[in-house]
């Protein structure tokens, strides 16, 4: 209960934190303030919650840790909906925040889909890959012998680069609890192409964590 707990208030942080400065702030910080907002608010959950939980904050991750043989399915189950929760009702605040303004709030929520002409075919690569990469980082990054004091702030850095290359093609998700939350409460596109952002970075995760799995990418001892 004290791993799930963890997660939730990191997945909570994460999406609350980050999301809300592309609804709140997006236009007055741009792609490189959002790509910031959500590496260093990653950072912050690192520290705050690793020691408890690994800081996954992610189906991804946990689905990457767990084809890596880092953790066992019952527990992969339970950080998914622990996940899945804290970003619903992160959005949820955002969505009672945006709202609670004089003027009607006609704005998205930070949710995902493709922008600016891409198409489903190059979204769907540009997550699996960036999720793999994203993975590559983690995994690596937390393996034995690495150095643990500094994989948080790796992990938040690497999350940054994703994100500015991203957001112009598909808003950049690379976590499938951070698309679920803001699509429930945006409707539209980040509903219709939802199933993008779930499946294509559980399927780069789980080649990276294959690939931690048969020994290809795991450090020797």
């Amino acid at each position: 209960m004290k791993k799930m707990t963890a997660e939730f208030i990191g997945t909570f942080t994460l999406v609350f934190l980050a999301c809300g400065a592309a609804i709140f702030a997006g236009s007055f910080i741009g792609f490189t303030g959002i790509s910031l907002a959500f590496g260093l608010a990653l950072i912050g959950a690192a520290y705050g919650i690793g020691p408890i939980s690994g800081c996954h904050i992610n189906p991804a991750v946990s689905v990457g840790v767990f084809m890596a043989g880092r953790m066992p399915a019952s527990e992969l189950i339970q950080y998914v909906i622990a996940q899945i929760a804290g970003a619903i009702v992160a959005t949820g605040f955002l969505y009672i925040i945006a709202n609670g303004n004089a003027e009607a709030y006609t704005g998205g929520y930070a949710g995902n889909a493709m922008q600016n002409g891409y198409g489903m075919a190059a979204g769907f690569v540009f997550e699996a890959t960036a999720t793999f990469l994203f993975l590559i980082v983690i995994l690596g990054a937390t393996q034995k012998g690495a150095p643990s004091a500094m994989a948080g702030l790796a992990i938040g850095l690497a999350l940054v680069a994703i994100h500015l290359i991203g957001i112009p093609i598909t808003n950049t998700s690379v976590n499938p609890a951070r698309s679920i939350g803001p699509a429930l409460f945006e409707g539209g596109a980040a509903i219709s192409q939802l199933w993008l952002f779930i499946v294509a970075p559980i399927v780069g995760a789980a080649v990276a964590g294959v690939l931690f799995r048969n020994g290809t990418l795991e450090a020797d001892e």
